[in-house]
């Protein structure tokens, strides 16, 4: 089970892994819901190339992924495929799924 801080690292992590050529075009807000007592509210802004990312909820976002905090971790590191964590029903994504299926893309594993 990843801790608390484990969880809040993922997301700066992510930003360091950010492909901007693989985001061109698009301008959106993703949030993330992990349930769980590691989890909390998160999210990455996409925008003229560039990626952003803090904690809490944001208004209306383009995307929102929802997880328990664990599966997302998995996902995030490598050891969940995230097709097969979707399909499974451990994330649910909500509003835009044209940039779910890019979201992977975008941030080299």
């Amino acid at each position: 089970m990843a801790t608390a801080a484990e969880v809040k690292k993922l997301f700066p992590a992510m930003i360091e892994r950010f492909l901007p050529e693989k985001a061109v075009g698009i301008s959106a807000t993703i949030q993330f819901d992990l349930s769980g007592d590691n989890g909390g509210f998160f999210w990455i802004t996409l925008a003229d190339g560039v990626a952003e990312t803090g904690s809490g909820e944001v208004e209306k976002p383009s995307m929102t992924v929802k997880a328990s905090a664990d599966d997302w971790y998995a996902v995030a590191t490598g050891q969940l495929n995230p097709m097969q964590a979707f399909m499974t029903g451990k994330i649910k994504i909500l509003g835009d799924m044209g940039l779910a299926m890019k979201l992977q893309a975008m941030f080299a594993q």
